[in-house]
């Protein structure tokens, strides 16, 4: 009863602090929403009935313009009228009383006749009332004819507003009393199948999947259970698959690839014809690129299942590393590459290996979408290594997609070189000690693609002065 009672006073005050936290800016919004929503149809339904009446000022056609205005009249909830050059009411959808008087002294009459929209609140003497008043002038050709007024009652505005805030007080309250008594029913079903269900769930994704949920509780609970442990086994099932797949994958695929590839090596020794030995390097480069494709889809396929040791990495070093690697590929392609540092990059626990993997992914698209003469930064700051190439740069709807294997995005297209994995490794490798890989456009043109991690024993002091340094454009560039 007790653990009952306290999920009901947490379940009461989550759902009393939820309420607040949503209905109190949706009020808010709701009611600015009318407001706008109020101004703009007026504004709207003004200019619409100014090009209607442009053709309609004659007396032969006084009957089509009081239809108009009667129409606008009664679609605002307002009072319309149809004042000509001197400010003299032709039509009001009120009636005749007013007709013919002169209304050139309201302000927002002599701006509408002066040729300017207006929209504003004021004080109406005859009426005592706060009005919302709508003027635009009418044009005929090409001079101001008259003007279209439109005038609401603020006060009639108001109740429309405090009708919807009191309608979100009563769903509030609706949805509290229900929340407190679906709260009711499930306090009294949830326990200790579910805080077991749960302890056996971690032990799954901490990779011990000989682990099974006891079944137990009620129908649903131990419906649950038998599906949990259906799905453990089933996983089991697919990485035993999996992991022979990998024992077998480098012998089935490389091999032939190696023999397809010496083969074809001996065949342009032995070629005389020039178009036949482009033809045989052309099928190399694509043997090699498939090689290459097999390399990574093995590495994606080992994901989350290889016992690579942890150990301490300097990401600083890991930065140095990684240009000198890449510093004669980049001179082939026409690209500088440099490392650059910005205060203590700090160290993590990860294999090294996955890291350099990762980071060369990176680097290796930043060469490829690079155009000649340009520079692709390496840098390191506190927890974090920033790729940053001037390519094309990624769209945004595609920051996400191209994490995904095999898409290539739209600057990937005139490349027939690339697999479309690099950034699946990346993210794949680096997430599996507890990193990230994220992409964000360069100022100027191009991407930064960043592996950020924890450090250890980088200070908060530290993390602030390296933005301010990065603010600043300012490094350490450290020869490669």
């Amino acid at each position: 009863m007790r653990l009952r009672t306290l999920l009901l006073g947490a379940l009461a005050y989550v759902l009393l602090l939820a309420i607040i936290a949503f209905g109190v800016p949706l009020g808010l919004t709701l009611s600015t929403s009318v407001n706008s929503q109020v101004r703009s149809e007026a504004r709207t339904e003004a200019i619409s009935v100014a090009l209607s009446a442009a053709d309609l000022l004659d007396r032969a056609t006084r009957p089509q313009l009081s239809a108009l205005v009667a129409t606008a009249g009664n679609s605002l909830r307002g009072r319309v009228i149809i004042v000509d050059r001197s400010g003299a009411v032709l039509v009001d959808s009120a009636g005749t009383t007013h007709v013919g008087e002169s209304y050139a002294s309201r302000p927002e009459i002599q701006q509408a006749l002066a040729g300017r929209q207006v929209q504003l609140q004021r004080d109406s003497r005859t009426l005592g009332l706060d009005l919302l008043a709508t003027a635009v002038p009418i044009i005929h050709n090409g001079r101001t004819a008259g003007a279209v007024r439109v005038t609401q009652s603020v006060a009639a505005v108001h109740q429309a507003v405090r009708n919807i805030e009191l309608e979100l007080v009563a769903i509030a309250l609706v949805v509290l009393a229900v929340g407190l008594l679906a709260g009711a029913v499930l306090a009294s079903r949830i326990g200790r199948p579910l805080r077991s269900l749960e302890g056996v769930a971690r032990r799954v994704a901490q990779g011990d999947l000989s682990a099974r949920a006891t079944v137990e509780g009620s129908l649903e609970q131990r419906s649950l259970s038998t599906s949990f442990n259906e799905m453990t086994d089933r996983i089991a099932r697919l990485l035993s698959a999996q992991r022979e797949f990998v024992a077998d994958a480098s012998h089935k695929l490389r091999t032939p690839l190696t023999g397809l590839r010496l083969r074809l090596e001996e065949a342009r020794a032995t070629s005389t014809s020039v178009d036949a030995q482009a033809e045989l390097d052309a099928a190399i480069g694509e043997v090699d690129r498939l090689a290459h494709t097999v390399d990574e889809l093995l590495v994606l396929s080992r994901g989350g299942e290889r016992q690579a040791a942890g150990a301490p990495v300097d990401l600083a070093d890991l930065v140095d590393a990684a240009v000198q690697r890449w510093r004669p590929a980049a001179s082939e392609r026409e690209v500088a590459i440099e490392a650059r540092h910005y205060g203590s990059a700090g160290i993590v626990w990860a294999a090294r290996a996955d890291l350099e993997r990762a980071l060369d992914a990176l680097i290796e698209n930043a060469l490829r979408y690079s155009p000649r003469g340009a520079a692709v930064i390496v840098a390191g700051a506190p927890g974090r290594i920033e790729v940053r190439d001037r390519g094309a740069g990624i769209a945004d709807e595609e920051r996400e997609l191209v994490f995904e294997r095999f898409y290539r995005g739209r600057a990937g297209l005139d490349d027939p070189a690339g697999s479309g994995l690099g950034l699946s490794i990346a993210r794949e490798l680096t997430r599996e000690w507890g990193g990230e890989v994220t992409l964000a456009p360069r100022e100027g043109g191009g991407t930064v693609v960043a592996l950020t991690f924890e450090p250890q024993g980088s200070s908060t002091q530290e993390a602030n002065d390296t933005l301010l340094a990065l603010s600043n454009h300012t490094a350490t560039v450290r020869p490669g």
